[in-house]
């Protein structure tokens, strides 16, 4: 097997584990890239797989880079939650020869697509080729595309649409569009639904909307998302995974669809979906008693 390794040195515990864990890979398998300070061309290097040091979001940076290849991601959890770094570094060594034979489960997980196209630029939304043709901005994202009210602060105002559908005005603080892996990140810090990473949908979740009537939905992985910016602030920004990000002007259209290449995920074979979620987010816990009724 081939494969090239990822490392986020910025993580206090990565450093010191390389000096243990590189030359043991290097026993086992072929390491034709080691990345720490020099980026590796991910999209070229000729690899049946990649290896992730680090936390969640070197993986999603890191999925992004293979620019739709099919090459199984295995994440090595160096950060804080690890939903998608689903290895701790013991886990990596207890699991690792199974998944140079080829006996772990691999995921594929659905990614967005997201597309900028100024105001001035005549462009029908719904065709996907004109879409690519004419837009200023564009990025994948494993997680989400999320666009944030930024400074002076002020409410913002969007047209919301999927489809043909015309749209409804919708004004807040920004919009989350979710997969179901990302779901779980800043989808539910803002009452989201969770979503299993197998379900094929997209959540829509608004940021602080000024109704309360305006809840957050799922809808088809065939559906567009289809935004236009009437009012924004200088700092208003689409991000997508927190990473890649397009300022955003009045007029802009902003066009989020799933995107035709999935990225596949090395699962653990120890994590178990719900367990997943009651250990990392305390998801389903009872109450904490105090005194003797806790005993």
């Amino acid at each position: 097997m081939r494969v090239a390794i990822i490392t986020n040195i910025n993580k206090p515990k990565v450093r010191p584990a390389l000096a243990d864990l590189i030359p043991w890979v290097r026993q086992r398998v072929q390491v034709l890239g080691e990345e720490t300070d020099t980026p590796l061309d991910l999209d070229k290097l000729d690899v049946d797989s990649v290896l992730v040091f680090g936390g969640d979001g070197t993986l999603l940076s890191t999925a992004r880079r293979l620019k739709g290849r099919r090459i199984p991601l295995m994440g090595v959890n160096f950060g804080r939650l690890g939903f998608l770094a689903s290895f701790s570094p013991e886990q990596f060594v207890q699991y690792f020869d199974a998944f140079v034979q080829g006996k772990l489960p691999i995921s594929s997980r659905m990614q967005l697509e997201a597309s900028v196209i100024d105001a001035d630029v005549p462009c029908k939304l719904t065709d996907n080729a004109e879409v690519a043709e004419k837009r200023r901005f564009f990025s994948t994202a494993l997680n989400d595309a999320v666009i944030a009210a930024g400074p002076p602060f002020r409410m913002i105002e969007l047209v919301l649409g999927t489809d043909h559908d015309a749209g409804v005005r919708f004004l807040g603080d920004g919009l989350i569009v979710a997969t179901p892996s990302g779901s779980t990140a800043y989808n539910v810090s803002a009452g989201g639904p969770i979503l299993s990473p197998n379900v094929d949908a997209i959540c829509v979740t608004p940021l602080c909307p000024h109704s309360l009537s305006f809840r957050p939905i799922v809808v088809g992985s065939q559906s567009k998302v289809m935004l236009v910016a009437k009012r924004v602030n200088k700092g208003t920004t689409l991000f997508c995974d927190g990473q890649a990000n397009a300022a955003l002007h009045i007029g802009d259209r902003i066009v989020v669809r799933k995107s035709p290449s999935d990225v596949l995920l090395v699962e653990n074979p120890d994590a178990r979906e719900w367990r997943t979620l009651a250990e990392k987010l305390n998801w389903a816990a009872g109450p904490r008693y105090n005194g003797p009724a806790a005993k």
